[in-house]
């Protein structure tokens, strides 16, 4: 996967910030996308600091852009911004300055007006912090429900994982008890951005204890509701993705399985999306699939908003921080797809 992103990026490379500059890992990203040509990293920091770390590491930071949010140009535009948005919502700013220094809140507004294609974020932080900080300042999806999670993972060498040894899960960072409109919408908006990454159709799996009906639990019903109205919303927005719900894991990774418990035989290739009926059963599945299985894990890209971004876990690899960024990198080529004059307002 990552290789194709690369490549993808070597044509269109893009401007990746990443809010917590001052650590050793994200230094040593932000050489190496400049070496492979496909990023142009942004490190939020103290300019002095990051530049102490990477001599001291032997690192060159030629084409990355150090940039010191209390410091920049940039402020005082941003300043006037956070000022008409919050009249907007009546609301009065106590201290914008402050407000907009902090490094979350000033990404969001430099990825939310063009100042940057996208945002890596959380190698040094909580996720609450950064949800929130996109969420004022970054424009909402009107696809989407809501703020939600995606996490992709790689794993070759492992069986039945995806239909090309890559799984997409949903929501595994943000909402614990996703209703079913919330899961017809993780379902349809995952869908589009793994069509957006592999470059064809996808296969949803809406994930239960139950296969169509053998456990008849309120639960197991829910989720076949969600994936009966995100099956409805593809066909509306006439999208070329196959939805299958509720049904077991092994339904849908495994065609053996398949075969053997959907009588009719619906399953023609493993699932290549992994819609979780709630926040405790994706979470715990990418951590154990990272940790006891070897998957590599890229992401959270979150979802639901009109500008690409990513939360990273504190314990991100220098590996995952650059496969990370390509994501983003690669999903903000889509934006200017759908958006090509900006679409910033």
């Amino acid at each position: 996967m990552t290789k194709h992103l690369f490549s993808t990026l070597k044509r269109h490379p893009k401007r990746i910030v990443f809010t917590e500059g001052e650590d050793e890992r994200v230094i040593r990203a932000a050489a190496q996308l400049v070496k492979m040509e496909i990023i142009a990293p942004i490190l939020l920091g103290d300019k002095n600091r990051i530049r102490a770390m990477a001599a001291q590491l032997g690192i060159s930071l030629k084409w990355v852009n150090v940039m010191e949010p209390k410091r920049s140009s940039d402020l005082d535009l941003f300043c006037r911004r956070l000022e008409k948005i919050e009249r907007y919502r009546g609301r009065e700013v106590a201290d914008g300055r402050e407000m907009m220094a902090r490094p979350h809140n000033f990404a969001a507004m430099m990825v939310q007006y063009g100042h940057a294609d996208g945002m890596v974020s959380g190698n040094k932080s909580n996720p609450a912090s950064i949800y929130r900080s996109l969420m004022n300042f970054v424009k909402k999806d009107p696809n989407a429900p809501k703020l939600f999670s995606v996490v992709a993972m790689v794993a070759p060498h492992l069986k039945h994982f995806g239909s090309e040894g890559m799984l997409f899960l949903t929501d595994c960072g943000v909402n614990p008890e996703p209703t079913v409109e919330d899961l017809a919408g993780f379902a349809v908006e995952t869908g589009k951005l793994a069509e957006h990454f592999m470059g064809h159709a996808p296969r949803v799996a809406m994930l239960s204890h139950s296969t169509h009906g053998s456990m008849p639990s309120n639960s197991a019903k829910r989720v076949a509701a969600a994936a009966a109205l995100a099956r409805q919303k593809a066909r509306d927005q006439r999208l070329d993705i196959s939805i299958a719900g509720e049904v077991q894991a092994d339904v849908a990774l495994d065609l053996a399985a398949a075969e053997v418990k959907l009588k009719d035989k619906r399953a023609e290739k493993s699932a290549d999306v992994l819609v979780f009926p709630n926040l405790d059963s994706a979470h715990i599945s990418f951590k154990l699939l990272e940790h006891v299985a070897g998957a590599q894990v890229y992401g959270h890209l979150l979802c639901g908003l009109t500008r690409p971004a990513a939360q990273v876990p504190k314990t991100v690899s220098v590996e995952s921080l650059i496969g990370t960024a390509a994501l983003v990198g690669v999903e903000a080529i889509k934006f200017r797809e759908v958006y090509p004059d900006g679409e910033i307002v």
